[in-house]
C-alpha cells in the first residue's frame, strides 16, 4: 500500500549495543566491535538514490567507553545517542522512517516514535534470527538483544520513559526465528509474542498476513536483521547459523506486507562487512595511499 509521503532516511550507525568481537576472531576486536558503524555507511552507499531527506545520528567511535551500567554495556553512550536520534525525529516530524543501521537497537527510537504517532494502529514485524527480548538483568549485556522488549515498553526504566511510545505485545510478531536458547523461548511464550520459523514462511507469506489481519491495524513497521538470512545464501551479518531465510523470501515478505498495509517504518540492521573491513585494513598498510 503506497503512501504519498517521502520517508526520512535515518542513518543510525550505532554499534555499541553489540558485543560481537568474539564471534569474529579473524578480524581485530576493535574493528569487529565497530563494524556496524561501517556497515551503516555502506548500506546508505548501496541503497538506491532517491529524493529522501537523509539525516545521520551522531555516534561516538570511542572504543573504551563501554562500561556496563544497570545491566547494559555502554549504557551512557546509548542513552545519549538515543536522545540525539529522538531529537532528529522531533525536529523533522516524519510520517515514515527508513532506518539504516547499525545494530538492532537502532529500531527502538524510530519505531516507538511511530507507535506514538499512530497509536493503536501500527504493528511491528521483527524479521530476525533472534527474538531480541533480553532484559538488563540477563547474562548477555548487549542492548541490541533488548531491542524488541524496549519497543514493547520493557527494560531500563530511564530508556523506556524516554521513548515516545510502545507497542502492545499483541501487535508484535517475530519472523525467521531460529537461534534462541531455552530461557528466551520460555520468555517469549510467557510474554505471548508470536514467532514464526523460516520454514513457516518459506513458500508464502500467508501466516504473516493472517496474523496482521487479526491485529486490526492499517500500518506496519518492519525490522530486518540481516542475520536472518541463511549463510548458504549470503553472509551479511554476524550470525552464520544454517537454515535461515533466503534473501528472496525476505524481499517477498516485506513487499507482500507493503502491498496490503501502510509501511511507515523499515529498518535494515546488523550489517557486518567483514570483507570491507579486511580490505580497508589492507589498504591502510600499503605505501602511497596515506600520503
Amino acid at each position: 500500500m503506497k503512501n504519498e509521503t517521502t520517508p526520512l532516511r535515518l542513518i543510525y550507525p550505532q554499534w555499541q549495543g553489540g558485543i560481537v568481537d568474539h564471534w569474529m576472531p579473524d578480524i581485530p576486536a576493535e574493528d569487529s566491535s565497530k563494524g556496524y558503524y561501517l556497515g551503516a555507511q555502506l548500506l546508505n552507499l548501496l541503497a538506491p538514490e532517491s529524493n529522501q531527506k537523509t539525516v545521520e545520528v551522531p555516534v561516538s567511535l570511542e572504543i573504551n567507553d563501554r562500561a556496563i551500567e544497570k545491566g547494559i554495556s555502554a549504557r551512557n553512550v546509548i542513552v545519549k545517542q538515543s536522545k540525539a536520534a529522538l531529537n532528529i525525529l522531533n525536529e523533522n516530524n516524519p510520517d515514515r522512517i527508513l532506518t539504516l543501521g547499525g545494530e538492532c537497537s537502532v529500531s527502538v527510537v524510530p519505531f516507538t516514535y511511530l507507535a506514538a504517532k499512530y497509536p493503536d494502529d501500527v504493528a511491528v514485524v521483527w524479521i530476525d534470527a533472534h527474538p531480541d527480548i533480553n532484559l538488563p538483568y540477563d547474562e548477555y549485556k548487549g542492548y541490541h538483544a533488548m531491542a524488541l522488549t524496549a519497543c514493547l515498553g520493557m527494560g531500563d526504566e530511564e530508556i523506556v520513559n524516554m521513548l515516545p511510545g510502545k507497542f502492545d505485545i499483541s501487535k508484535a510478531l517475530i519472523v525467521g526465528l531460529r537461534s534462541w536458547d531455552k530461557g528466551m523461548q520460555e520468555r517469549q511464550k510467557k510474554l505471548g509474542i508470536k514467532g514464526l520459523a523460516p520454514k513457516d514462511i518459506a513458500e508464502n507469506s500467508t501466516a504473516i498476513m493472517e496474523w496482521l489481519k487479526g491485529t486490526g491495524v492499517s500500518k506496519v513497521v518492519i525490522h530486518f536483521d540481516l542475520d536472518v538470512i541463511d549463510p548458504a545464501d549470503m553472509i551479511a551479518g554476524v550470525g552464520v547459523e544454517p537454515d535461515g531465510m533466503k534473501t528472496e523470501e525476505v524481499v517477498r515478505v516485506i513487499n507482500d506486507i507493503a502491498s496490503e498495509y501502510d509501511l511507515v517504518g523499515l529498518t535494515v540492521a546488523e550489517p557486518m562487512p567483514r570483507i570491507a573491513i579486511k580490505i580497508r585494513n589492507m589498504l591502510n598498510r600499503l605505501p602511497l595511499l596515506k600520503e
